[in-house]
C-alpha cells in the first residue's frame, strides 16, 4: 500500500470512470485512447497546469495546497467519501508530523463496554480495520455466526472474504463485500502505515480473488447509516436499520446501533433470538469477543 501507487491509482479510476460529456466538455475524435477524461482535461477543468496535474497523479500530493485538492476532486466529480480520501491520501503523503498515529484502538474502555451493555438493541464497535471490540448480548446472539468462524481474529473483512457462511449470513452478499472493501480503503488512505492493516489486505488479497478485484476498483465509502438485511440461522431473515456514530472520546472507534420497530415481524424474530441466546449462555457456547480482537 505503498502512497504514491496509492494516490495515482486512485486517481486514474476517478477520471477513468467519468466522460467528457459527464464534465461537459466537447469529445474531440472518435479514438479516444483512454476511458473517461484524458490527464490534460483533469488539468483544465482543475485550473492547473498539464504538467502540475501528470506530477500529482505520479504520487506527488504533498505539499498540495486545500484549494488545489479541492478543484482537483470537483474536476473529478468526487463524493463526500472521495473527497474525504483524497485529503487522507495528501496528508499521508505529507510529513511524518501531519499523519495519524499508525496504531488504531484495539480494545474499549469498561465505560463504552457499560453504554453497550445499558443499550437492548443490537449495538457493538468496531475500529478503521473492522476488528470487533465489543459487543453487547444482543448483538453478541444476533452476529453470533460471525463470532463463531474460525476466521480469527474477529473482522468482518476476513469472515466475508474467508468464511463461506457469510454468503447466507449476508442476503446481499455483494453489497456486504464492496462496502468492507470501500470501508478499508478508506482506512488505508489514512493509515498506509498501519502493519495489521496491511496484513490484513496481503491476507485477503492472497486468498479471496473477490477481494483482490474489488480493492482493484479503488472504492470508498461512508457506512454511516443505512438498511441491512441478515439471515440467521436460528431464526431467519432480519430487516434492521442501523446508525453508526464515531464515539467523541475514541475517534477511531465507531458504535453500530440496529433500530428495529416494535410490531415488526423483525421485532419479533429478535425476541426469539433472545431466548435462543439464554439456551446457548446457559450451555456456555454465545460467543463474547471481548479481549479476542488485536
Amino acid at each position: 500500500m505503498a502512497d504514491r501507487n496509492e494516490i495515482t491509482d486512485f486517481l486514474r479510476t476517478r477520471r477513468a470512470r467519468i466522460t467528457p460529456s459527464q464534465a461537459g466538455l466537447p469529445a474531440y475524435g472518435g479514438n479516444r485512447r483512454v476511458p473517461g477524461l484524458r490527464r490534460e482535461e483533469v488539468a483544465m477543468l482543475a485550473g492547473v497546469s498539464v504538467d502540475y496535474y501528470v506530477r500529482l497523479e505520479r504520487g506527488n500530493l504533498a505539499g498540495a495546497s486545500e484549494s488545489v485538492l479541492d478543484a482537483l476532486a470537483n474536476a473529478l466529480q468526487l463524493d463526500d467519501a472521495e473527497r474525504g480520501h483524497l485529503y487522507d491520501l495528501a496528508r499521508a503523503a505529507g510529513p511524518a508530523s501531519s499523519r495519524p498515529n499508525a496504531r488504531p484502538v484495539s480494545t474499549v474502555r469498561p465505560t463504552i463496554q457499560a453504554i453497550l451493555d445499558s443499550i437492548t438493541a443490537p449495538a457493538w464497535v468496531r475500529n478503521g480495520r473492522l476488528d470487533h471490540l465489543a459487543h453487547n448480548r444482543a448483538s453478541r446472539a444476533l452476529y453470533s455466526p460471525l463470532l463463531d468462524s474460525p476466521e480469527r481474529p474477529t473482522n468482518t473483512a476476513r469472515y466475508v472474504f474467508l468464511d463461506e457462511g457469510s454468503r447466507e449470513f449476508f442476503t446481499d452478499w455483494d453489497k456486504a463485500a464492496a462496502d468492507v472493501t470501500a470501508l478499508l480503503r478508506m482506512e488505508a488512505g489514512k493509515r498506509p502505515r498501519d502493519k495489521a492493516l496491511t496484513q490484513l489486505v496481503g491476507e485477503l488479497s492472497t486468498r479471496s480473488e473477490e477481494f483482490r478485484a474489488l480493492w482493484a476498483r479503488h472504492d470508498v465509502a461512508f457506512h454511516r447509516s443505512g438498511y441491512k438485511q441478515l439471515k440467521h440461522p436460528a431464526v431467519g431473515v432480519l430487516d434492521l436499520e442501523f446508525e453508526g456514530m464515531e464515539l467523541p472520546s475514541e475517534p477511531d472507534l465507531t458504535m453500530l446501533v440496529y433500530a428495529v420497530r416494535p410490531g415488526t415481524v423483525t421485532a419479533d424474530k429478535l425476541t426469539l433470538l433472545e431466548h435462543w441466546a439464554d439456551e446457548r449462555e446457559a450451555q456456555g457456547l454465545l460467543a463474547d469477543v471481548r479481549g479476542t480482537s488485536g
